[in-house]
């Protein structure tokens, strides 16, 4: 159990368990977090973390265990009665209202009124901006919602949060889309609530932000309790181990494999404002890590690749044969798979079933003469689903109810059924718990192995340095450096990303 101060945590849970029909999704949970905290709470998808965080919120009724706010025994049974007793959950991807104005969602439903009862706007117009003031922010209180970026949401929803006096605050993936000045405001916003004396929940898969913002860290495994520690007296091996149940001796299993001849050449690849003068080879066997800061333009060269997008200029060839440009279906026919950024938009038919999504690409090769059934697709997906470990009862499981690693084990399924001859991967792990992100980057390492070409593009520095044979730098929509991975240091990297190109080389 998690040990408590002398004073009552402002939110204690014990044992707490919750289950939908057959299906148990928390079997006991516990987290006592205390005022003038930061409280990170972490575990691998389907740890019960998001099934505890929804009790907390109002969104489920426990089934049983202890559940205290304050020191007072509550069972909430909706947000609205969760909100009410001080509880506010910040979510990765807010949902404010888009034609109103920023004062008008944070005041939503609770208008300040003047005599009349009319909605006294100026008055909420000066009480935003004191909000803001107080954040240490600067948004201005009158435009409208649409348009501002997720971080600016997530600050609206705080100041919210705060205007309702909310002693509790839960944090769920605030980060995963926010840049890296916009992360260091917000846990700048984050700090001054602890200091204020509020309690604040950070749910996180990135250690990196876990130790530099928390206080305290408390791992679930398999919708259990496991153990909770002070930041200062644990590691981040020790919480991996915690969290899976095992040793992660290695979290980038990285292999030697034999670098063939090129299966992809990049020349003179531009697009006026995005990218400029690209030249990139990568070879059979070797992944090339495409690193560099948010806004380089890594992504939109891989979709230009591709053929998502258009380009200027330059050509792309795939094994000495020319790749029509904006014509993704001549990529495929080359050889090229290409797994996005965003699994959930652009990867998966979220609401098709696993085996739906497996045999998506490789439809009409299946197809006999015309006609396609069940049946065909399912012994085209059960190979590549099971090779991948896919952790799913059923092939007609719908994917939007799996978990974000089984999610991209289907979406590199489906690619992998194209046979394809080089693998472009735009940030392999993202939102993936530590356990499912050794089980890609051994895939990765695999599949080079066995010949395959790989461009792996990914935020995560250590990832970059852990999986690639060659790391090619971009700042500003150029290439900055071409690094082996012998010189692939993330000095190295990070000069070259902030364009310091005398330093790198």
């Amino acid at each position: 159990m998690p040990a408590t101060s002398t004073a009552a945590p402002v939110l204690e849970l014990r044992d707490v368990s919750k289950s939908f029909g057959p299906v148990v999704a928390l079997r006991a949970g516990s987290l006592a977090v205390d005022a003038g905290s930061i409280h990170a709470l972490i575990g691998e998808n389907g740890a019960g973390k998001s099934t505890l965080v929804k009790v907390v919120a109002g969104v489920h009724r426990r089934d049983s265990g202890v559940f205290r706010l304050g020191g007072e025994a509550v069972d909430f049974g909706s947000t609205a009665e969760s909100k009410q007793a001080g509880v506010a959950v910040i979510y990765q991807e807010p949902t404010l209202f888009p034609d109103l104005s920023v004062t008008e969602n944070i005041f939503m439903g609770r208008q300040i009124l003047a005599r009349g009862r009319r909605v006294d706007r100026q008055a909420m117009y000066a009480e935003a901006e004191r909000l803001f003031e107080r954040l240490g922010v600067r948004i201005d209180p009158r435009r409208p919602a649409e348009g501002l970026s997720i971080a600016d949401q997530q600050i609206i929803e705080i100041a919210k949060a705060i205007s309702l006096d909310a002693r509790l605050l839960v944090m769920d993936e605030p980060t995963a889309a926010l840049s890296g000045v916009e992360v260091d405001r917000l846990f700048a916003v984050a700090r001054s609530l602890r200091d204020e004396g509020r309690a604040l929940v950070f749910i996180s898969h990135r250690f990196d932000e876990v130790f530099a913002l928390c206080d305290t860290v408390t791992v679930m495994r398999d919708g259990s309790y496991v153990d909770t520690r002070r930041i200062d007296a644990t590691t981040p091996s020790e919480l991996v181990s915690l969290m899976v149940g095992r040793d992660v001796d290695e979290l980038f299993p990285k292999v030697a494999a034999e670098i063939g001849e090129p299966v992809l050449q990049v020349r003179g690849l531009s697009r006026a404002g995005v990218f400029h003068d690209i030249d990139l080879e990568v070879r059979a066997g070797e992944i090339v890590g495409l690193a560099g800061l948010v806004g380089a333009g890594r992504s939109e060269v891989a979709r230009a690749v591709f053929g998502v997008d258009a380009y200027d200029s330059g050509s792309v060839t795939m094994s000495g044969k020319t790749v029509r440009p904006r014509d993704p279906r001549s990529a495929i026919r080359a050889g090229m798979a290409f797994i996005p950024e965003d699994r959930r938009k652009q990867g998966l038919v979220i609401d098709s079933s696993v085996t739906r999504n497996v045999a998506g690409v490789i439809r009409r090769s299946i197809a006999k003469a015309g006609l396609l059934t069940g049946a065909m697709e399912n012994r085209a997906a059960g190979p590549w689903a099971g090779r991948l470990e896919v952790k799913t009862s059923a092939l007609d499981m719908n994917a939007a109810t799996m978990s974000g690693g089984n999610q991209q084990k289907v979406v590199i399924a489906k690619w992998l059924a194209t046979d394809p001859k080089l693998l472009i991967i735009d940030e392999p792990t993202r939102g993936i718990d530590v356990g499912t992100k050794a089980e890609v980057h051994r895939l990765l390492s695999e599949l080079a192995g066995q010949g395959l070409a790989i461009l792996m593009i990914s935020s995560e520095l250590p990832e970059v340095l852990g999986m690639a044979d060659r790391v090619v730098v971009l700042c500003e929509g150029r290439i900055t450096a071409e690094l082996d991975r012998a010189e692939a240091t993330p000095e190295a990297v990070m000069h070259a990303a902030t364009h310091h190109l005398e330093d790198a080389r």
